[in-house]
């Protein structure tokens, strides 16, 4: 946590309602921040079904191979989120850590450890002692009550400069159900999620494999289209639970994930998914504008894609960017090395509504000086028409100023 908020955080942030069968309680464990919230546990009702997305890195943190190992069961009672420490590249530490973890909260729940999910964000390879925090999960659980989502935003920051929360409220069936989601992430950010940490909660009742079809499909275009620094965390870990309360208040139980009725709900989650993604970027390390790549003319969408990440993550086209410098000769270059087809003399390039380059030169109206007067706001689009087929692709980034050298310089000290 920064003592300076990023410049592209939200102007406000949402009021969170309770979420019917949702409770939470934060403690200052002292993990590594002092003076400051870094334990979450969040406590779910009887018959909470759970889905969870991990990251793709061959070197997961002990809880990502807990969590995995946990959810094909689908259900939830308890999830311990603890920062300043990943519990990642720990060995048989880390599982020894996980497992006495589960113990503890399977105990303060009154539940089976297979229903217990875990996630740890922070220094990777340093061991993280259990018995720094286990013995507060009884009292977090007693404690824990429905209105503390805020509380829960502010325990899971490491780096980030503001909490990340989003809220919505949809209809499922003829009855409005409550969705409330909470995010971490500032650096080690990049597509197969990163250093990032998303827990979603509903009180809709909606069956796990129906919950693990909809988020599955939903990372593709929010979480997995932002990058920060290209980097894939060991960590990051994207989990919504349902706990089904409002089946009481007359909600049909969704047990297919092409139930008409579920298309609202769908919907808003896709949105949450960015909106929490985009806070994300926004606070990237250092971060002082918003960048929105958008490829079209690609052979497919994977190939847009493929070629928006080049652009997205190349570092003289984000420090371009943070020194509101319209070179987009780094575009060019970007374009080239991604390994994907492109045809220089078909290629065109904006930034925001200028065009800069056409047909493989730069475009005969190119202003300087209007190009230079749009790079300084601090939300930049830029679109490459590759001009060779349909594939389109967006993605989000920020800029790579000194800070995040700062940031990353001394992160561990």
């Amino acid at each position: 946590m920064s003592d300076t908020v990023s410049p592209l955080a939200p102007r406000k942030q949402p009021r969170m309602p309770a979420v019917p069968g949702v409770r939470i309680a934060t403690a200052q464990a002292g993990i590594k921040y002092k003076g400051r919230t870094d334990l979450l546990a969040m406590v779910f009702d009887e018959g909470t079904t759970v889905a969870g997305v991990f990251t793709r890195s061959k070197c997961p943190s002990a809880p990502v191979e807990f969590c995995r190992a946990n959810l094909p069961g689908g259900s939830a009672r308890i999830l311990v989120v603890n920062s300043g420490n990943a519990n990642a590249f720990t060995g048989k530490r880390g599982r020894e850590t996980t497992a006495a973890t589960a113990a503890a909260a399977g105990k303060a729940t009154g539940c089976a450890e297979s229903e217990v999910f875990l996630a740890s964000t922070g220094v990777i390879g340093e061991p993280l002692d259990p018995a720094r925090f286990a013995h507060l999960l009884d009292d977090l659980v007693d404690r824990a009550e429905p209105g503390m989502w805020a509380e829960a935003g502010k325990a899971i920051m490491t780096t980030d400069t503001y909490p990340k929360y989003a809220t919505a409220k949809v209809l499922l069936g003829d009855v409005e159900v409550t969705i409330n989601g909470i995010a971490k992430g500032a650096g080690m950010i990049a597509p197969d999620m990163a250093t990032m940490l998303s827990f979603v909660a509903t009180d809709a009742p909606i069956d796990a494999p129906v919950l693990q079809d909809m988020l599955s499909k939903g990372v593709g275009k929010t979480f997995n289209a932002v990058t920060v620094d290209s980097d894939t965390s060991t960590s990051d870990t994207l989990m919504l639970f349902a706990t089904g309360a409002a089946e009481t208040s007359g909600a049909p139980r969704i047990s297919d994930p092409k139930d008409a009725r579920l298309s609202q709900f769908r919907r808003a989650l896709n949105r949450m998914l960015k909106n929490l993604a985009l806070q994300v970027v926004r606070d990237g390390e250092g971060a002082r504008k918003q960048v929105e790549v958008t490829v079209t003319g690609a052979k497919s969408a994977r190939s847009a894609k493929r070629v928006a990440l080049s652009i997205a993550n190349s570092p003289l086209v984000k420090t371009a960017i943070a020194g509101e410098d319209a070179n987009w000769g780094r575009v060019v270059m970007a374009v080239g090395k991604a390994g994907e087809p492109a045809d220089r003399d078909l290629l065109a390039i904006w930034f925001g509504g200028i065009r800069v380059a056409h047909e493989g030169e730069r475009d005969p109206a190119y202003s300087e000086a209007e190009t230079s007067a749009y790079m300084k706001q601090d939300e930049i689009v830029i679109r490459v028409d590759l001009g060779l087929g349909r594939g389109k692709a967006t993605v989000w980034t920020c800029d790579l100023t000194k800070e995040y050298v700062a940031i990353n310089g001394d992160y561990r000290s």
